[in-house]
């Protein structure tokens, strides 16, 4: 029988009904270099923590799915060498006994497994540059029932393409106090949003109509990078330039292509984008932070 590894702590949140906040493990396993992976994981957990919030970090541990992985977790999952999963591959490593680092397809999957709503993300994946290499994360977002909080989709990404591809699929995504669609460390996009929030509660309420009407599919709040910690839209496109020409020479495809090219990026930017990345993941953070606790107010006011 394959079940879910739940922590006390999480366990409790759940049958007590305390706000929740799930994590992504491929951040800490492909998307951040040592020590900066393990020390963020920490940040982000704090900052939950902080906010009066249970973290739930989700990741694959020789087999077994964990929704609020400890630090001793973590550190196995890594010694591990372990696979980067969406949802698709959730049964392989699970009957074969394999370590995995989840994605945002697979996390949103096993948190709402766990009857989670809420997830924050650094960047959704989307579609790519130049073909039909077209992420998991869209189409679990259109049927999983779930909030996620992104500094809109990775800058790697064709946007435009991204973006239609989300309506197509009818996933509503909600501007942050913006109306125009945030793109990772760069900021704010020229594509305008249709619809705009201000305040937490709004999203909670809207995420409860949609779940009471029985409208299936993710809201996306898209929460643009704090303005201080932005790199501009030219200078990003130099290193992504470079990166991709790069990517195609060595022949990366498939789910090597993102981490080969953050990493790449990050590199040509002297770590500028690396120290942009973790600080738009604890801006999505604390925002999902307080509208867990947004969700948990009005359902136990009934």
């Amino acid at each position: 029988m394959h079940e879910l590894k739940i922590s006390p702590k999480v366990k409790d949140a759940l049958e007590k009904r305390k706000p929740i906040v799930a994590l992504e493990s491929t951040v800490i396993a492909h998307g951040l270099p040592y020590p900066h992976n393990i020390e963020t994981a920490k940040a982000l957990e704090q900052i939950c923590t902080e906010n009066s919030v249970v973290p739930a970090t989700i990741g694959v541990l020789k087999g077994e799915i964990i929704v609020g992985m400890t630090e001793e977790e973590i550190s196995h999952m890594l010694e591990d060498d372990p696979l980067k999963i969406g949802t698709r591959e959730i049964p392989y490593v699970v009957a074969l006994k394999k370590s995995a680092a989840t994605t945002v397809s697979a996390t949103m999957r096993i948190a709402k497994m766990a009857g989670i709503d809420v997830f924050a993300t650094g960047g959704i994946g989307g579609v790519h540059v130049g073909d039909w290499d077209v992420s998991q994360d869209i189409t679990e977002m259109s049927k999983t029932d779930m909030i996620v909080v992104s500094a809109g989709c990775k800058s790697i990404l064709d946007v435009k393409k991204t973006i239609e591809f989300m309506e197509t699929f009818q996933i509503l995504v909600l501007g942050y106090r913006t109306d125009k669609f945030p793109i990772f460390y760069e900021g704010l996009s020229s594509y305008k949003l249709d619809h705009v929030v201000e305040k937490p509660e709004e999203i909670a309420k809207i995420y409860l109509a949609k779940t009471e009407l029985g409208i299936e599919g993710t809201i996306l709040v898209a929460n643009p990078i704090p303005e201080e910690h932005a790199i501009s839209e030219s200078e990003v496109e130099v290193y992504i330039k470079q990166a991709l020409k790069e990517c195609e020479e060595k022949g990366i495809t498939g789910k090597q292509v993102t981490p080969y090219l953050l990493s790449r990026v990050a590199q040509l930017s002297n770590y500028k984008t690396l120290r942009a990345n973790i600080e738009l993941l604890k801006n999505n953070v604390g925002l999902a932070c307080q509208i867990a606790k947004e969700i948990t107010t009005l359902k136990l006011q009934g």
